[in-house]
C-alpha cells in the first residue's frame, strides 16, 4: 500500500513540540491511524520522491514566508509542477503554507495581507459548491476553523474553484480539478494547539489585546479536522 506522503516545510515552536508534537505529527493523528504516512523533509532538503510513490499528498504548515522565496521552495515548486503535470497524479492538500504554495504554483498571487494576521477559531463562508466537495462539504453545517497566518493568496490561481472565503480572505479553500485542494485554514490544529499559538505570539506578532480577544473564541473544529480524514479516505481507501 502506497503511503501518503507528508511534506513538511516547518516545524512549530519547541515548546509546542514538547508537548503537542509536530505538524507531520498532527496531519498523521487527522489522517489516521490505519493511513500509511512517509514524512518528507522538504526544508532540510531530503529527496523528494517521485509523485508515482505516493497515495496523496500533503504539504504541511510553515513559519517561513512564501514571499522569502528560498531555495528549497523553488525546488519544491517545481515538484509540484511536475507532480501535478502526471497523468495520474496523486490527490494533494495543502495546509496554510502549503496552500498559498500551491496557489503559487498554479499561477496566484501570495504575499502579506494587509489587515495583518488572522489567527483564532474564525467563521468561513463557503459556496455552493463547496456543499457537495469531498473534503469541504461537512463544513456546511459547522463553518468554522483554526487560523493563524500572515500572508495570503491575495488572488486565486486561474482555473481554480473557489470553496471558502470570509471577511479577511477571498481565497480560504480552492480546488483544482478534483484531486487537488488548498486550504488556508489548519485542519490538523487542536482548539489546545490554537491556544498555545495564540500565547506564543503574545508580545510578538501579536499584541495581549488581541490574543485576550481572541483566546475565548476558540473552540474545537471537528467538522474542519474531518478534512483530513476524508482526504486519507480518497488517497488510499483501503485505510478508511
Amino acid at each position: 500500500m502506497k503511503p501518503v506522503l507528508i511534506l513538511k516545510t516547518g516545524s512549530t515552536y519547541p515548546i509546542l513540540r514538547q508537548h503537542y508534537g509536530d505538524f507531520e505529527d498532527w496531519i498523521g493523528r487527522g489522517l489516521g491511524e490505519r493511513t500509511p504516512v512517509r514524512v518528507v523533509d522538504a526544508l532540510d532538503g531530503d529527496p523528494l520522491p517521485h509523485p508515482s510513490e505516493a497515495a496523496g499528498v500533503v504539504i504541511s504548515g510553515s513559519h517561513a514566508m512564501l514571499t522569502d522565496e528560498a531555495p528549497w521552495m523553488r525546488r519544491l515548486m517545481r515538484w509540484l509542477e511536475d507532480a501535478l503535470g502526471q497523468a495520474e497524479a496523486p490527490p494533494m492538500l495543502g495546509i496554510c503554507f502549503g496552500h498559498q504554495l500551491l496557489a503559487r504554483t498554479l499561477g496566484g498571487e501570495v504575499d502579506d495581507h494587509p489587515l495583518g494576521m488572522e489567527v483564532g477559531t474564525v467563521a468561513l463562508r463557503l459556496s455552493p459548491r463547496a456543499r457537495a466537495d469531498a473534503l469541504l462539504g461537512g463544513l456546511w453545517d459547522q463553518p468554522w476553523a483554526q487560523m493563524m497566518h500572515r500572508q495570503s493568496v491575495l488572488v486565486a490561481p486561474p482555473g481554480v474553484e473557489v470553496l471558502a472565503s470570509n471577511g479577511h480572505d477571498s481565497c480560504q479553500a480552492f480546488r483544482y480539478g478534483s484531486r487537488v485542494w488548498g486550504c488556508q485554514f489548519h485542519p490538523e490544529f487542536s482548539a489546545d494547539v490554537t491556544r498555545a499559538y495564540l500565547q506564543a505570539q503574545r508580545g510578538h506578532a501579536l499584541t495581549d489585546q488581541r490574543v485576550d480577544d481572541a483566546l475565548p473564541k476558540v473552540r474545537e473544529c471537528h467538522q474542519a479536522s474531518s478534512i483530513l480524514m476524508h482526504f486519507a479516505e480518497r488517497a488510499v481507501p483501503a485505510a478508511a
